[in-house]
């Protein structure tokens, strides 16, 4: 079987994820750090266990090896966004360096439990760098798309050009606006998700014009998230194989748009898990090797 992991769409094989019970520890723990770190409302650590186990169990539908980050007490709940720590390479991993003070920790977290179980280390992001993954997107196994945010800085984006570019890599800078401003979650996949090879999930009213020509001109149909469901991640949407997608329940008119374009869309409860801190299903995930399709 050909896998890379330079690939958003392809099959899912293997997959890091960071367990609630792990991130959020318990709910002193919740009640101590949501405020500091911006969560919209305290998360009910109860309900989260029942979103995350449905969760869980979608990531298995075709039997992918779930990994599981252990729990650390140098990271906060935060952690439970696995996908920004850290970038997957065919190489090896490339940990970050966070745009978000209260995240520093997490990828040194992240590459205590590669070494242990043997995944390479390519290389890491130094400071004043800053890349976080969630601005990261394969467009195909050899171009990768990087959100120039506050979260990723210039430097950042000059590293990760240099840490691929022996192994051919295209890095596509892509401008975003200031939105919210430096202290919202505010990254590339917020308003784009690609689905399979030609197609993506896309909130176009905050997607920079040639970015959005660059993806036409590469052959992509986009599903275009309604403005209503910008805000409740309707454009998070996470595909575990060409066309088969993991989304937050409750996106009615992007999941009818999905299903029209031919896809299967799996639901999740995500009041506690997703909308509370900001992270869809693809935050929660760090996806290693996926069939190259």
């Amino acid at each position: 079987m050909n896998l890379t992991c330079q690939s958003e769409y392809g099959t899912l094989q293997s997959v890091f994820i960071k367990n609630v019970v792990d991130a959020f520890v318990d709910q002193s723990t919740i009640s101590k750090e949501w405020k500091e770190l911006n969560f919209l409302g305290e998360p009910d650590f109860k309900i989260a266990q029942s979103e995350y186990l449905l969760f869980e169990k979608l990531l298995q539908t075709n039997r992918s090896e779930v990994k599981k980050f252990e729990k650390n007490a140098s990271v906060t709940m935060d952690s439970i966004y696995c996908r920004d720590a850290s970038i997957a390479t065919d190489n090896g991993m490339i940990l970050c360096t966070m745009g978000k003070a209260g995240r520093m920790n997490e990828p040194g977290a992240a590459e205590k439990m590669y070494r242990e179980l043997g995944v390479p280390v390519l290389g890491r992001i130094e400071a004043p760098g800053s890349v976080e993954g969630g601005d990261v997107a394969w467009l195909d196994q050899h171009t990768l798309a990087i959100g120039r945010t506050y979260r990723t800085n210039a430097e950042g984006i000059r590293q990760m050009r240099a840490l691929l570019a022996p192994s051919g890599v295209d890095v596509l800078e892509v401008q975003l606006p200031h939105y919210k401003g430096p202290s919202d979650v505010f990254h590339l996949m917020s308003i784009f998700s690609p689905v399979a090879k030609d197609l993506a999930v896309v909130y176009s009213p905050l997607m920079p014009i040639v970015f959005r020509e660059e993806l036409l001109k590469r052959g992509y149909q986009l599903v275009e998230v309604p403005d209503p469901e910008f805000e409740s991640m309707g454009c998070n949407v996470l595909a575990i194989g060409p066309r088969q997608c993991i989304m937050v329940k409750g996106n009615e008119t992007t999941k009818a748009r999905l299903l029209q374009a031919g896809c299967t869309v799996l639901e999740y409860e995500g009041q506690e898990i997703s909308f509370k801190g900001g992270g869809g299903p693809t935050c929660l995930t760090r996806p290693l090797w996926r069939r190259a399709e």
